[in-house]
């Protein structure tokens, strides 16, 4: 297997995942935490979206079948999820389950954002999921190409990874000429554009199951 194969899986599955996107919606989500809970966002972050998509690499087609879920299904509630929070961003709000008196409690639903949302389905969305069990179905030849293949749909997941870390942890140097305002401007817009992102997951979701249902030829 040359570069011609190796490079399009990287770019592909870099591009899907997005994380030069991804700063400025992290750096919106995460505006009022202290640089130590960032730090523990983001290896959050990365500890999910990593372990996601190896494991829907490996094992997805099956989760998938074992509880009767369908890639549509996945779209549309990623897309619920995520344009509520997206709302919540536009009437600026911390996206949160709920606030609470205790110190402790706050802290760890502060840092629960890098699980959700932006772990999955942000980092680790229907696209990347969808991306790494599609070229991991692809049929090869043999056993060798099949390892082969897996081998470096998972290197590119971990290499992406690896960028995406250190880029949320530079996030702050490359956003701290905005200031406070500027924060919230730019948590404003991105909560529009992830409600339109929400929007556009939906209509992809909608989309395949009218297809499959035959409504769209």
């Amino acid at each position: 297997m040359d570069l011609s194969v190796i490079i399009p899986i990287f770019v592909s599955i870099f591009a899907i995942i997005d994380p030069i996107g991804n700063v400025p919606l992290f750096v919106a989500l995460t505006h009022d935490h202290t640089n130590e809970e960032k730090k523990k966002v983001i290896k959050k972050i990365i500890f999910v979206a990593t372990t996601t998509l190896i494991i829907f690499s490996l094992v997805g087609q099956y989760i998938f079948t074992l509880f009767s879920i369908t890639i549509p299904a996945f779209q549309i509630a990623g897309g619920i999820l995520i344009f509520k929070i997206g709302f919540d961003m536009i009437q600026g709000s911390r996206p949160k389950a709920k606030r609470t008196d205790d110190e402790k409690e706050e802290a760890m639903e502060r840092e629960a954002i890098g699980i959700v949302p932006l772990g999955i389905p942000i980092f680790a969305g229907p696209g990347s999921i969808s991306a790494v069990m599609l070229y991991i179905s692809q049929p090869q030849n043999n056993l060798t190409l099949s390892l082969l293949q897996l081998s470096i749909v998972i290197i590119s997941v971990i290499i992406t990874m690896i960028i995406s870390y250190i880029l949320l942890t530079n996030s702050t140097k490359i956003f701290e000429k905005t200031g406070r305002m500027g924060t919230l401007a730019i948590s404003r817009i991105m909560g529009l554009i992830i409600t339109a992102m929400a929007v556009q997951f939906i209509i992809n979701g909608m989309y395949s199951v009218l297809v499959s249902w035959g409504v769209i030829l």
